[in-house]
């Protein structure tokens, strides 16, 4: 059986959840090995969910009519807003998520305009 821990605030410096969430258990590393192990098997996980995220994407630019819809700020801030309340309630740094998610959405943006442009070479995107 493998040993877990749960990421706690004094662990890595979050602040307290505020709504008593949950808490993501990690396996206990004794070396950086291990480590290293474990966030490889997260990062496959990550990419594969990027891609599929990519391919709605994709399909927003297909379904958007006209170009100036692609940024949609009152969308983005209202997806980081809750990401950072899935941290919260996760036990994940709030400001990793919300520069993560800021940057993801922002090469999200890029990777869309590129579609539309391709989709529908009339347009200008």
């Amino acid at each position: 059986m493998q040993e877990t821990f749960e990421n706690t605030p004094a662990e890595f410096g979050v602040a307290p959840q505020a709504h008593g969430g949950l808490r993501i258990p990690v396996t206990y590393c004794h070396t950086m090995a291990d480590v290293r192990q474990h966030i490889d098997a997260l990062d496959d996980r990550i990419v594969a969910l990027m891609a599929e995220r990519s391919g709605y994407v994709a399909q927003a630019a297909r379904i958007k009519a006209t170009p100036d819809l692609i940024v949609d700020v009152p969308r983005i801030e209202r997806i980081v807003e809750r990401v950072r309340e899935m941290s919260r309630d996760l036990g994940a740094p709030e400001a990793v998520a919300e520069a993560t998610y800021r940057a993801m959405i922002a090469a999200s943006i890029d990777f869309e305009t590129g579609e539309f442009a391709r989709l529908k070479p009339g347009s200008a995107a």
